[in-house]
């Protein structure tokens, strides 16, 4: 540990004020630069170029936030196999529980919560996104963050309700908030996404939030990507509750919708990866089905243990995770699991190993959704 905080001090210039305040995603974003960089030399600058590598397209998810998971990635990807090296894995000698061990506690878990449903489904979720910006050779990177609530009705003919805000962005790590002070500190940024069928889309996001905006939530839509948008809250609630049932109604969804508009060719274990993640974290599903969920995730071969790990809201759980690769590197699909209770608490999407010419370093958090909340409520929407 000693010297990886002497790597983080070498890596960090001088003129930064000592006292300026850092918050976790920070911290944690200094320390996968300077850990690539290695001991007793500065953490690498990202001004290679290249284009910023972006995963998202439109909602993915429960609470109608554009990107929090990663079934829409913009290029095609194979899975890695659990035996293929990998830079970063987490699995090591010293590791205490495996993927199946963490799951399978985590289904014992949720088997052993009750569950009343009430006037509304209640979901609030924080998601961050990594974009690079400025000019060439100067370059810095800035996370957004966005929060969005949505309130799902348990009965029908009652309107499902959205109400999100645009939290603001600020530079990601310690250096580049020196090198957003030496541009000015703008107050605005441009950035660039990166579509599904691989084409990139530039646009201006600002440094200040945005207002609180509060609307009609469509029927049905808002799911996440690889489930049908007609699903209701009943269709939900009505989903198998053993394991092998789970996953032959997930396969019948896959059927039923386009797999090829997502720009990429997706695989049976991706498939049930990234619908079984969204499914655990934030769905409203009983309880019995979500340890189904924990199973089905339980068995995949793809899924390993990375070990304990912190989510962006400071809270600490353990990690699994998918590895995936693309032509812009090996990307990390990771859920962070509360031991304690047998919850998502939030799923994270990391550069764990760049191609030649992406100019994001190796630990680079791409994308993040962190879960404040899902539970049955009688309180009206806000």
């Amino acid at each position: 540990m000693s010297e990886v905080l002497r790597t983080l001090r070498e890596a960090r210039p001088a003129e930064l004020h000592p006292d300026v305040p850092v918050d976790g995603d920070v911290r944690r974003m200094e320390l996968a630069r300077a850990m690539a960089a290695g001991p007793g030399t500065a953490a690498p600058r990202t001004e290679a170029p290249g284009k910023p590598v972006r995963r998202r397209v439109r909602p993915m998810w429960g609470l109608g936030l554009a990107g929090a998971v990663a079934a829409g990635a913009v290029v095609a990807a194979t899975l890695v196999s659990p035996g293929e090296p990998a830079s970063g894995d987490g699995a090591g000698p010293g590791e205490a529980l495996d993927a199946k061990t963490i799951l399978l506690a985590a289904a014992e878990k949720a088997d052993g919560q009750t569950d009343t449903m009430r006037a509304y489904w209640h979901g609030v979720a924080i998601v961050s996104r990594t974009y690079m910006t400025g000019s060439a050779g100067a370059r810095y990177a800035i996370v957004t963050r966005d929060k969005s609530e949505i309130w799902r009705p348990g009965k029908k003919g009652v309107k499902a309700r959205e109400r999100s805000q645009y939290l603001g962005a600020k530079p990601a790590t310690m250096a580049d908030l020196v090198a957003w002070r030496r541009a000015g500190s703008p107050d605005e940024f441009k950035v660039t996404t990166t579509t599904g069928a691989g084409a990139t889309k530039p646009h201006t996001v600002k440094a200040a939030p945005g207002p609180v905006t509060r609307r009609p939530a469509p029927d049905g839509g808002h799911w996440p990507l690889l489930i049908p948008q007609n699903l209701t809250v009943e269709d939900l609630r009505s989903l198998p509750s053993d394991t092998e049932g789970l996953k032959a109604q997930l396969m019948r969804w896959r059927e039923s919708i386009r797999i090829e508009s997502l720009g990429r060719p997706l695989g049976i274990d991706e498939w049930l990866y990234q619908v079984g993640r969204g499914l655990v974290m934030f769905m409203p599903v009983r309880p019995e089905v979500r340890a189904a969920g924990f199973r089905m995730l339980a068995a995949l071969p793809s899924v390993k243990s990375i070990g304990e790990a912190e989510d962006p809201r400071g809270r600490k759980g353990n990690a699994i995770a998918v590895d995936e690769r693309t032509p812009s590197g090996v990307i990390r699909h990771q859920l962070i699991i509360d031991p304690s209770t047998g919850t998502g608490l939030a799923s994270e999407n990391i550069m764990l190993k760049p191609a030649a010419g992406v100019e994001l370093p190796a630990g680079w958090k791409l994308d993040s959704t962190a879960m404040v909340g899902a539970e049955w409520t009688d309180s009206p929407p806000r």
